[in-house]
């Protein structure tokens, strides 16, 4: 169950039909003027609403330059799609954060060595020593410290697209 930045992806992910009706309550919400759109600012309200947090400039840059030029703004069926990919990546981050977390059984805030050889005992007893070292060295080890750091360091809170390492 480890995930590499080469290959790993978050699993496809569908919502509850619950899930699904309260985004698209939320686009209705935001779509005060009922265009059949969200515009940029619709869009920051309706993140913060299923989400928490203000999306950053870049963030939302990013979602308008991918919606079809020769629409007004964000349709149903493109917020919908945005949605359920930030909401995989979320579950990701989660997924990873609860594996670092069992693996880090001091609550350091990073695995040394040792402990991957610990867990890796566990999970995987016959896996020799040279690949959970190559493993290691391959997932966010820092030479200078010796250390793996916790993967939320290396993820920002808004990242739709950012593979996180273990």
């Amino acid at each position: 169950m480890f995930f590499s930045q080469a290959g790993a992806r978050p699993r496809m992910w569908e919502a509850s039909p619950s899930e699904h009706k309260k985004w698209v309550e939320v686009f209705k919400a935001c779509d005060e003027e009922n265009k059949g759109y969200l515009s940029r600012e619709d869009f920051k309200v309706a993140v913060v609403m299923l989400f928490g947090y203000k999306p950053s400039k870049i963030e939302a840059d990013a979602v308008m330059s991918s919606v079809d030029p020769n629409t007004s703004g964000i349709l149903l069926k493109e917020f919908l799609d945005i949605v359920r990919k930030k909401k995989e990546a979320q579950l990701y981050r989660n997924e990873i954060r609860h594996i670092f977390t069992a693996f880090d059984r001091h609550y350091r805030g990073y695995l040394t060595l040792e402990d991957f050889k610990k867990a890796f005992k566990q999970v995987a007893p016959k896996l020799s020593e040279r690949i959970i070292l190559e493993v290691f060295r391959g997932h966010g080890f820092e030479p200078w410290s010796g250390k793996i750091p916790h993967a939320a360091e290396q993820l920002s809170p808004c990242a739709t697209t950012t593979e996180p390492v273990l």
